[in-house]
């Protein structure tokens, strides 16, 4: 059996894992533990991308512009697209729509 890094317990084979063994199960608790740190830095890196979001917002509307510039989104859904393929795309339209805010 490969150390472990961690010093929770293995959780028992299939145990909410899938696994039938308890080093693959290890394994799994651990990698999904990984995911939730990941998930927590990636929604918090959401919420301050719609914070920036807002200030560009604010500032185009009392300089006279629109709140939505189309060329600029369509910039970053061809980068999400370049990037990550097609699913990249819908990944950014997400993306913009949690960051436009109310139009």
């Amino acid at each position: 059996m490969s150390p472990r890094t961690t010093t929770s317990p293995a959780p028992a084979p299939g145990t909410d894992t899938g696994a039938h063994t308890a080093e693959a199960a290890g394994i799994i608790h651990d990698a999904r533990q990984r995911i939730d740190d990941l998930d927590g830095r990636i929604i918090g890196l959401v919420q301050e991308r719609m914070a920036v979001s807002a200030v560009i917002q604010r500032e185009r509307l009392t300089s006279g512009g629109r709140r939505v510039n189309l060329s600029r989104e369509m910039e970053i859904l061809a980068h999400y697209r370049n990037q990550l393929g097609k699913p990249g795309t819908a990944l950014a339209m997400t993306l913009l729509e949690l960051s436009r805010g109310q139009i």
